[in-house]
């Protein structure tokens, strides 16, 4: 009997062996298949398991969640969803998420490690940290006034402090309610087909993700350019710029909508915005530098992240002069997001420096302690700083005495840039109308804010009108905003 007994416990031992090296197969080895396996709910459940962590504007949430009660549990919530819906993006439990829903998932999620005290336990236990929220840097009266500016037009604003690169304003028109993608019942899914065949594209977040022909705010790169090389030493001497200008190689004519511009000084032209004189300045400078000049304020960077990616603004580095001609007057393929050029603009400001802009200031556990900060930024000279003083000038100009008069702000120093960008096959489409700006109060140190607007369905009766009449009085009062004004 004692050796029956001996040999059950024998093979129950190698039972409960086989077991144990079957459990640890399964958990080890074939773990991640399973944790990866599309019926495998348990991941899904346990991320909406628990409120998801908050996007704050001002130190106050816009985003919120929701207990339904169902088996995935809280779905997200949007105060104010269309103003900041560039900004936040949306947290869909069946489309994922997007912007700064995406780009700090783990800290909303709770799945950072940085956000455990005991990231190595929780490795172990596969608990699941509380989740933690995102400051932004954004100024709410600023994205509220830009808002409002758009209206029901088509377009897009951005606005940076100059001298840190912090993200001040983010708007896209048309937007969209995140929170119609929020849950998973059929209504979700009746909101996404909607939005996605809209033919104004509403999810699209023009501010950073669509570009556009700049059109004459390009100018200031141009300027700078010219400027930086010596091609141009004296503001107000004479240029040698023919009215109309023949583009070098071919037979065709660029003309002006201002007048006088045949030889004007280059503050005459920035001032009215002469393309006979741009364009020549461009050949003038050479492809060289002008492509020198404008990737030190940018452009043709595919890196740019604010967290999330940034569509690249271009300036053609293949171009004969003819093409150089064009694209040094915003034309040809030279294409910028309004983000680019609010940095073009905040690198006039800043005594011709560029710092990447950035949207999140800090990230933080839910009592507030701070987890992550922007920290130092990156930055690099676009053009010289006595170049820089020149644009100044010439900016500011063209608010007190030329097209940009609209965007004039009492107790302040306001420089500007207007462009209207032809685009369209034959340039037959309805011109977009760009306005670029900085402002100082008169009480500051330095410029406390850049702004670039562009209005895609503008009406131009002439060339700079558009811009000094549809986009100016949006960006003067982001300005304000920014301001106090």
């Amino acid at each position: 009997m004692t050796r029956h007994i001996r040999h059950a416990a024998v093979f129950c031992a190698l039972l409960l062996a086989a077991l144990l090296v079957n459990a640890a197969r399964v958990q080890v080895v074939e773990g991640p298949g399973y944790d990866g396996n599309p019926a495998n709910r348990r991941a899904t459940i346990a991320r909406y398991g628990q409120p998801r962590g908050d996007i704050l504007v001002a130190s106050a949430p816009v985003t919120g969640s929701r207990d339904t009660g169902e088996q995935l549990r809280h779905e997200r919530t949007y105060r104010d969803g269309p103003l900041y819906a560039p900004v936040t993006g949306f947290a869909s439990q069946v489309y994922g998420t997007t912007f700064l829903e995406h780009a700090e998932d783990g800290i909303l999620s709770g799945s950072d490690p940085l956000l455990s005290p005991f990231p190595l336990w929780n490795d172990v236990t596969r608990a699941q940290s509380e989740p933690g929220n995102v400051v932004t840097t954004l100024d709410r009266a600023a994205q509220e006034a830009a808002y409002r500016g758009l209206g029901r037009r088509k377009g897009a604003v951005a606005a940076v402090e100059p001298s840190t690169g912090r993200i001040l304003a983010l708007v896209s028109s048309p937007s969209y309610d995140p929170a119609e993608l929020s849950g998973n019942d059929a209504s979700v899914t009746a909101a996404w087909n909607r939005l996605n065949d809209d033919p104004d594209k509403p999810m699209l977040n023009r501010a950073v993700r669509q570009t556009y022909p700049p059109g004459s705010t390009f100018k200031v790169v141009t300027a700078a350019a010219a400027l930086d090389a010596g091609v141009i030493q004296d503001l107000d001497r004479p240029t040698d710029s023919p009215d109309p200008y023949t583009l070098p190689g071919t037979r065709t004519r660029l003309t002006n909508e201002a007048d006088g511009c045949a030889d004007a000084s280059l503050r005459a032209a920035f001032e009215w915005s002469c393309n006979t004189v741009f364009a020549k300045l461009g050949v003038d400078v050479g492809v060289a530098d002008m492509v020198a000049t404008a990737q030190g304020f940018g452009f043709n960077d595919t890196d740019l992240k604010i967290p999330f990616s940034v569509a690249q603004s271009t300036f053609d580095t293949r171009v004969d002069k003819a093409q150089l001609a064009l694209s040094s007057i915003g034309q040809y393929n030279t294409r910028a997001t309004p983000l680019q050029m609010a940095m073009v603009a905040a690198a006039v400001a800043n005594d011709g420096q560029v710092r990447t802009p950035y949207l999140v200031e800090r990230t933080t556990r839910k009592g507030g302690e701070t987890v992550g900060t922007a920290g130092p930024r990156a930055m690099r000279q676009a053009m010289n700083p006595a170049t820089a003083m020149r644009l100044k000038e010439l900016m500011t100009g063209v608010v007190r005495e030329g097209t940009g008069a609209n965007a004039a702000i009492p107790g302040a120093t306001v420089g500007g840039k207007t462009g209207t960008a032809q685009h369209g096959v034959g340039n037959a489409g309805v011109p977009y109308a760009w306005f670029v700006s900085w402002a100082k109060a008169d009480t500051a140190l330095e410029p406390q804010v850049a702004v670039a607007v562009v209005v895609e369905d503008a009406s131009a009766d002439r060339g700079e009108i558009s811009g000094a009449g549809n986009a100016a009085p949006i960006a003067k009062a982001v300005m304000q905003a920014v301001l106090g004004r």
